[in-house]
């Protein structure tokens, strides 16, 4: 009598289902995935787009005000984002509130969206996000510290993961000579930012601000760099319009970063 197929497979069915309630599980474990909208960006990372219940690290490519104030904006710009939905708050943590609220409502980051939280140290910094992410009632946590142990970023990661939010950890500069980001972290996504030069306006005046936006590291994917366009009033960032014909592109951060 001949065997029945269905008898020998029904083990890999079994284990394929298996796989496939992980996979789900996996899925609803993690936060919506928020695109940058530039396809250029998007599809060099892993996830097309930031998860929404991960922790991602931004540093300034140097300790310049100029780059520093570019890898603000690029975290409220993100922030912005993720919080776009009415009624919805992003918690900004820090030691030294030495932030311009008008520059980051050019960002698309109004007051209305925010609280401000302040410690006196690092740690107590951490602890504040901490309590935020596992909340699950903000939008987006920024964070801002000079320093954070692989075992920080660790708690911090697991926090975003339960409580399904996102979590921008910006890291300050400690000296002139070290980038923040040499420190090991658990992030899932690790940026640096810094200016460079803007395009030339017909007229006298200020072009719209340009950036160096370099993923150092990301978790399933590679590193890469690319040049883009500051955020606007809804913290969307915007690809360069390409130089005119026989004209020379300015040289910025950007090839000098690689």
């Amino acid at each position: 009598m001949p065997m029945q197929p269905a008898s020998l497979d029904r083990p890999h069915a079994e284990q394929l289902a298996a796989l496939r309630a992980q996979v789900a599980a996996a899925g609803l474990a993690r936060g919506p995935v928020l695109p940058f909208g530039l396809a250029p960006l998007d599809d060099q990372l892993a996830d097309y787009g930031l998860d929404g219940a991960g922790l991602h690290e931004i540093a300034s490519a140097t300790a310049a005000l100029s780059d520093d104030a570019a890898a603000t904006l690029f975290a409220a710009g993100i922030a912005a984002r993720f919080a776009d939905k009415p009624d919805s708050t992003v918690l900004w943590a820090l030691t030294r509130f030495d932030l311009y609220a008008p520059g980051l409502e050019q960002a698309g980051l109004g007051p209305d969206k925010v609280i401000y939280a302040q410690g006196r140290k690092d740690s107590e910094v951490l602890a504040m996000a901490e309590d935020g992410l596992r909340d699950g009632a903000l939008a987006c946590v920024i964070a801002e510290v000079k320093a954070a142990d692989q075992t920080a970023t660790r708690r911090l990661q697991l926090a975003a993961s339960d409580g399904r939010t996102p979590i921008l950890l910006y890291r300050r500069h400690r000296s002139l000579d070290r980038c923040p980001l040499d420190q090991p972290s658990a992030a899932m996504t690790r940026w640096r930012i810094g200016c460079t030069s803007s395009a030339r306006l017909p007229w006298p005046g200020v072009g719209r601000a340009r950036w160096a936006v370099e993923l150092i590291r990301q978790r399933g994917g590679n590193p890469f760099s690319l040049e883009v366009e500051a955020c606007d009033a809804t913290g969307r960032l915007a690809l360069p319009a390409p130089a005119p014909r026989g004209a020379a592109a300015p040289v910025g951060a950007a090839s000098q970063a690689a």
